[in-house]
């Protein structure tokens, strides 16, 4: 099998990666697949399933997108330094970079900054080059430094140095962004538009088109302070109350991990989930549950900051692969697609 290789090296990753969090006092976890809900953000989307009772009565479940509800859980019944190896399960997502089901690495620390995370995220891709033997990590011609510092850059500044857009000059003093200002910004720079886009879906396709593909070249990026309408799970930043507290870090052109200080106030969290499952209903035409247990947890849960990680995709750019689907040891067949 030609992708044995890779696998083998995927197997020593993950047994390196696993003594790392052992040896930093991290308690791995393995929060449930199944959960009442899989998550609320507007464009993950699950698959669903049921319980049936002896009765033959049936509960609707969902797979799980990411494994942080539960984790969260877990921080605010006291565990205070946790990791979780999770198997998860995303819909409508297969590509080189996506799979539907997948290994996210998850981590949480209480009472730290989120700045610690960006530690964390140095010191792994180091680990990562090192087991796997790679000087760099490489993906589609574009090569990453993992021994090198990364580079911290603002969403704001890598708009400007990027795509040429002055992002804040579209986000009012609540944080509310106002598209008619950055439909124009797009317009100018060349970034298709549709009538019907939001101020979020432009910047997402600015994100995608103009500035993504720029970073983590060379050495890693962690992109920071995100505008607060896209940082569903986040702290608004103290100093400026129109950016979140969380950051990416890219490597080669890739997204492969998404950190957060976490929100913990359950009135906002309750508020920001239905604002997006309501985005969902109109987009998508469905909508998932809130986790009533998840809101009922969150004042319990003491600062937190938090990260998940793609293990694939990392695993991926260290063995030279062109798709993460070659480092999954049995890859989900592909169906033939037909229309409803």
């Amino acid at each position: 099998m030609r992708r044995r290789p890779y696998l083998l090296k995927r197997n020593a990753i993950i047994a390196a990666f696993r003594a790392w969090f052992a040896a930093r006092d991290f308690v791995t976890v393995e929060g449930a697949a199944l959960q009442v809900s899989p998550g609320n953000e507007t464009h993950l989307h699950a698959f669903g399933t049921s319980e049936v009772g002896l009765d033959g009565s049936r509960a609707p479940l969902y797979l799980h997108t990411s494994p942080e509800f539960a984790a969260k859980k877990l921080l605010a019944a006291g565990e205070e330094r946790i990791v979780d190896f999770a198997r998860v399960f995303r819909n409508r997502e297969r590509s080189a970079l996506h799979h539907p089901e997948f290994t996210m690495l998850e981590w949480y620390r209480t009472n730290e900054p989120y700045e610690a995370l960006m530690d964390d995220c140095a010191a792994l891709l180091a680990l990562v080059a090192t087991t796997a033997g790679a000087s760099h990590l490489v993906f589609r011609g574009r090569a990453c430094d993992p021994f090198a510092s990364p580079d911290r850059l603002t969403v704001a500044d890598a708009f400007l140095r990027h795509a040429g857009v002055d992002l804040l000059a579209t986000v009012d003093s609540h944080g509310a962004g106002e598209r008619s200002r950055l439909d124009a910004q797009a317009s100018r720079i060349g970034v298709r538009t549709a009538a019907d886009d939001s101020w979020s879906d432009i910047y997402s396709r600015i994100l995608q088109e103009r500035v993504e593909p720029q970073l983590g070249i060379g050495c890693a990026t962690i992109l920071c302070e995100y505008p607060i309408s896209e940082a569903a799970l986040a702290r608004p930043k103290p100093a400026d109350p129109r950016l979140a507290e969380r950051f990416e870090l890219y490597a080669c052109g890739v997204e492969l991990a998404n950190a957060f200080c976490e929100l913990t106030d359950p009135v906002e969290q309750r508020r920001r989930f239905e604002d997006d499952m309501t985005q969902k209903q109109a987009i998508y035409g469905e909508r998932y549950p809130i986790d009533e247990d998840l809101l009922a947890a969150l004042p319990l849960m003491p600062p937190t900051s938090g990260i998940a990680l793609g293990l694939d995709r990392l695993v991926m750019l260290a063995v030279g692969a062109d798709s993460i689907a070659d480092v999954i040891w049995t890859p989900v067949a592909e169906q033939a697609m037909t229309a409803p």
